[in-house]
């Protein structure tokens, strides 16, 4: 498994994609990100019990990502017909409903793989979270177990952090002093 440094150029990478409605299919590469930052997280399979907590999770509150100048971006090695299927499966029978940002189909696992998550037999994806910068450098990694769902409040405060240019020390949060 390939093991991604933090502070270097972010692996590149291009995926087919279904918007956030459900409804078009596109694809989605590193390029169509810079001069933003992106947050982009792994998740291991579509149409599981974790999963949705953290995809709706991230969707709540995607402006604040977005007021950040921050796009946000789903993906599963699931295909793209697959999380179409997800998006338009009613909630109250474990679809996700509608999102405000795409998930994107990584099925040659390739890009799982550049990441360092790739759970080769296995065909999925640990849980990984990279916040990449404007410039495309790799600023925030953070990898979970399958089984432990991500704090949305703690990816919004590290984006912050780094936003701030200063140095944070622990448990910084925005307002706060900066070393």
């Amino acid at each position: 498994m390939a093991q991604r440094m933090v502070g270097v150029e972010a692996p590149f990478f291009q995926m087919k994609t279904v918007d956030g409605g459900g409804q078009n299919f596109g694809s989605v590469s590193l390029n169509d990100y810079k001069g933003k930052w992106l947050v982009m997280f792994f998740y291991p399979l579509d149409f599981t019990f974790v999963c949705p907590t953290e995809i709706t999770g991230f969707n709540k509150k995607i402006n604040e990502f977005r007021s950040l100048g921050a796009e946000v971006l789903g993906i599963s090695t699931d295909s793209e017909h697959s999380h179409k299927a997800w998006i338009n499966t009613a909630i109250d029978k474990g679809g996700l409903g509608t999102l405000e940002f795409p998930l994107a189909s990584d099925m040659t696992q390739k890009v799982a793989k550049d990441y360092g998550i790739l759970v080769e037999e296995d065909g999925i994806a640990l849980r990984g979270l990279f916040i990449i910068d404007p410039d495309g450098i790799l600023r925030y990694s953070v990898v979970h177990d399958l089984n432990v769902g991500r704090s949305v409040d703690e990816t919004l405060r590290v984006l912050q952090a780094l936003k701030s240019g200063g140095l944070c020390p622990i448990d910084w949060n925005p307002g706060d002093e900066t070393l």
